[in-house]
Parts: structure tokens; sequence; C-alpha cells
């Protein structure tokens, strides 16, 4: 209180001085001892104070904005600590949620980290590594636990994974979604889970690590997997029409009956897949490897193979029409492929049955 009243007084008194000594040192000096009349005088003396007043008024003007500025950044400040204090608290419950008994609860931690994640950038690279972990946890290949079903069961008596574990199937699409975005880190995990009938259908999947994962029957329609790492992946009976897999290591992935129609393959890698019985129709594998691949009754109609590699590729058996690109030199007939009747422009999407509860006939070449 008395330093505010010491510099209010000093305040004044400088102001004083600024408005009433002042004015008349500064005439003086500028007169330097010359005689005028003393109306002139004080119209200088008036002016220079009129003038000192302007400056005085413009650096009050300049001190109120940067207090104001000050008090802004101090008020911002203050909210975005509460707001990230918010934040934690929420984060906090809603990994404490995940480990509920209850199923509702656990989707509700689930959506809530979903929404952190959208809403705040610097949490979401934990968000999309709690999802996988949670995914990698409650969806461990080979199955785990009396709830999930056997690994031999038949596919068509497996339950779609929005059923029979819909709080991990509400993880795989937030991780799907929030993987659009940029990211700080490149490689998401998901090595060695149980996605049977999982639903992917339009989600990005790109540089996501599913080596030794079963996704027999997923959904995968119009899904981005560019440069993921799918090893040894099961995707028997897989929907991945019109999906992308540009640079993807499908490395002894099991394609058998997977439906890869219109799908873009663009310099993937699929040495020693197998691809029996696959639909490869109108896809474009350009620049793709098929180093001892084992397409045998695979339909390759209208399939661009332009520049792949097929090097000892096994093609007994397999369709192709008379828009089946091949590599220049490569003698299809002589590798046992039957050419047949184009089967013209596929049907659209809106016509085609889920993927997720199609009834997959058996393969002719399972053992």
């Amino acid at each position: 209180m008395i330093a505010a009243v010491l510099a209010g007084t000093a305040g004044l008194a400088l102001l004083g001085v600024v408005l009433v000594v002042a004015p008349g040192a500064v005439v003086n000096h500028d007169l330097a001892g010359a005689s005028v009349a003393a109306q002139d005088r004080l119209k200088a003396i008036n002016d220079v104070r009129t003038t000192l007043l302007q400056a005085v008024g413009g650096m009050v003007l300049l001190f109120g904005a940067y207090a104001t500025w000050r008090q802004l950044r101090v008020s911002q400040d203050g909210l975005r600590a509460t707001q990230e204090g918010y934040v934690t608290d929420r984060f906090s419950t809603a990994v404490d949620q995940l480990g509920s008994d209850k199923l509702e609860t656990r989707i509700g931690g689930l959506h809530a980290l979903w929404r952190i994640a959208e809403h705040s950038a610097r949490d979401r690279e934990a968000v999309i590594s709690i999802q996988a972990a949670y995914l990698r946890t409650h969806l461990p290949w080979p199955p785990a636990g009396s709830n999930a079903p056997a690994a031999d069961l038949s596919i068509n008596d497996v339950v779609p994974l929005e059923v029979r574990a819909a709080d991990a199937q509400v993880a795989l699409t937030g991780l799907g979604v929030l993987l659009l975005r940029p990211r700080e880190q490149s490689w998401v995990n998901l090595g060695v889970t149980d996605l049977r009938r999982a639903d992917c259908d339009g989600l990005w999947l790109n540089e996501v690590n599913l080596d030794r994962s079963c996704m027999e029957g997923a959904g995968l329609y119009h899904a981005n997997l560019t440069q993921a790492s799918l090893v040894s992946v099961n995707l028997r009976h897989a929907d991945l029409k019109t999906a992308i897999l540009r640079r993807a290591r499908c490395v002894l992935a099991d394609l058998r009956g997977a439906r890869l129609v219109e799908s873009d393959l663009r310099d993937a890698d699929f040495t020693e897949a197998d691809l029996r019985e696959a639909n490869l129709r109108k896809a474009d594998a350009a620049g793709a490897a098929f180093h001892r691949a084992d397409l045998r009754l695979a339909d390759l109609r209208g399939c661009d193979l332009s520049t792949a590699d097929l090097l000892q590729a096994r093609l007994t058996g397999a369709l192709a029409s008379e828009h089946t690109r091949w590599p220049a030199g490569f003698d299809h007939a002589a590798a046992g492929v039957l050419v047949t009747e184009d089967p013209g422009p596929e049907p659209p999407p809106l016509l085609q049955p889920s993927g997720i509860t199609t009834q997959h006939p058996p393969l002719r070449s399972m053992p």
C-alpha cells in the first residue's frame, strides 16, 4: 500500500515537472537568451506543454496496452493450465475405465480416449499406443480364455468381432481413424492378434505391424494398408476389395480365397504367399513381387501384372482374360493359366454383402 502511494506521489511530481518546469526550460534553451515578447514566450511554452502532454498520453496508452497484453497472456496461461489439468483428469479416468469388468464402462473409456486424441495432439500418440496395447492384450493369437472362439473353429462359426468383443471393435475403429492424422511415430504394433471377422472397412492402417495375426474373414473394404507389415498373417476369405496395399509386406501371408478385386497392390511383396483361389480381378499389381507365390486357381482376369515379378510363381488353373496384362516375354499358357471370358464391370459396393457376415464356402485348396 505504501509502495503504491509512493509510486503515485512520484508520478504526480514527475507530471508536475513535465508540465510546469520542463516547458519553460525547453523554451529558454531554444531562445538561447534572445529577447521575445511575453505573449510569444507564453505561446511557445504552451506549445511545448501540449507536445509533452501528447507524449505522456501516448506513453500511458502504450503502457495500458502492454498491461492488457500481459494480463491476457496470464489469463491464457491460466486457462491452458486448467484445460490441461482437465484433459489429464479425463485421460486418467478413461484409462481406469478400461480395467472395468463392465463392457459398457470399457467402451465408454475407449470412446473418451478417442475424443481426447481428436482434440489434443499432445495425447494422440499415447492414445494410439493404449488402443494397440488393448487389442494385443484382449485379443491374443492363438486365442486364450474360455470366451474366445477356438483357433481351429470354422470361420463361418466365428461370431463377428463387433458382437463377441464390442470393446475391441471400438478400439480397432478408433485406431484406424486416428492413424489418418499426421503422426510423430511411424509404426503401430498389432502383431499376433485375433482379428477374425473384424470390421476394418475404410480404416487407415498404414504402417501397422500385423505380423502373424489372424484376420480370417475380416472386412477390409477400401482399407488403407500402405506399407503395412503382413508377414505370415492369415487373411483367408478376407474382403480387400479396392483396398490399398501399396508397398505392403505380405511375405508368407495366407490369402486363400481372399477378395482383392480392384485393389492397389503396386510394389507389394507377396514372396511365398499363398493366394490360391484368391480373387484379383482388375487389381493393379504393377511392380508387385510374387516370387515363389502360389496363385493356383486364382482369378486374375483384368489384373495388371505387366511389371510384376512372377519368378517361380505357381499359376496352374489360374483364370485370366484378354485384359490380363503379363510381364514381357512371360508365357502364361505354359504356366498353366486358363484364358476365359472377362467378367465385365464389377457390381457397385452397395450391392455387396458385408464381409463380416458372408458365409464362406470351403476352400478347394484346404488340405
